[in-house]
């Protein structure tokens, strides 16, 4: 049993109380009981950062996402609390990425390079590119551009918390889970921008690569680690990394696309 289904099976009754009114006794045993998504999370996380970025800072800002997600659930919203506790454990580590600036200049370059040129391909073929010709575009042996995904990688970590300039600053917005749960909280603005926002990364998903969709549909939906979905696809881990930043790059660059027709 992993992890998650651990949480899952021992799931304590949330308080019926709301925020600020929550038992201190009670808290702490929510923060024992939600510990090991904690390290789920960060886990997953650490897989696509550099060696030098810590798991256990990472634990850290979670344990502090959690405790705020407890002080602040509010039953009374309707919100499945391991929802809104995922969200907000996640939101610290990469507020706390955030702060370190860890992402050297040079790599971001690099990363920007890389995705115009799947754009670019994209564009000129009418289809998704094929590793190949991004390599050639960018004037690279393969090797050589497998070995510029794995120092990219980092970047894909770019999701669609990050996208704070996109639609109005929804997907930045600390009352996200509330306003996708209950559509009383949304104003039409948020409604039709949400709506706009879920249809593109739809549309994206759907448009990549048999490979990499499957590997989006594993990774993110049956929440496989790359090793397991490596067994299943018959690559190794490593070249399961390398699919997944290959994906998150054309994501991306759609997601960019949206954020500057929202901008005009």
């Amino acid at each position: 049993m992993n992890e998650q289904s651990s949480v899952r099976n021992k799931r304590t009754p949330i308080s019926g109380r709301g925020p600020g009114q929550l038992d201190p006794v009670w808290q702490e045993q929510m923060v024992l009981q939600y510990a090991p998504l904690i390290r789920y999370i960060a886990s997953r996380l650490a897989l696509r950062l550099p060696s030098h970025i810590s798991q256990d800072d990472l634990i850290s800002s979670g344990i502090i996402g959690l405790i705020d997600a407890i002080q602040k659930y509010d039953q009374s919203k309707n919100i499945n609390f391991k929802t809104y506790a995922e969200f907000r454990i996640k939101g610290a580590m990469l507020d706390e990425l955030r702060s370190l600036d860890w992402i050297p200049r040079s790599v971001r370059k690099k990363s920007h390079l890389i995705e115009n040129a799947y754009a670019r391909l994209q564009k000129a073929k009418g289809r998704p590119a094929e590793a190949e010709e991004v390599a050639d575009l960018l004037g690279l042996e393969l090797a050589d551009f497998y070995q510029l995904l794995d120092d990219t990688k980092a970047v894909s970590v770019v999701a669609l918390e990050h996208c704070d300039r996109t639609s109005g600053n929804l997907a930045m917005n600390r009352d996200l889970p509330e306003i996708l749960k209950d559509e009383n909280l949304r104003d039409s603005l948020q409604t039709v921008h949400l709506a706009e926002l879920q249809q593109i990364i739809l549309q994206a998903i759907e448009a990549l690569p048999d490979k990499e969709k499957l590997l989006i549909s594993l990774y993110y939906y049956e929440e496989l680690t790359m090793r397991e979905i490596g067994l299943i696809m018959g690559y190794t881990e490593s070249r399961i990394s390398q699919l997944h930043t290959q994906a998150m790059y054309r994501l991306r660059h759609k997601l960019r696309e949206y954020s500057r027709e929202m901008e005009n």
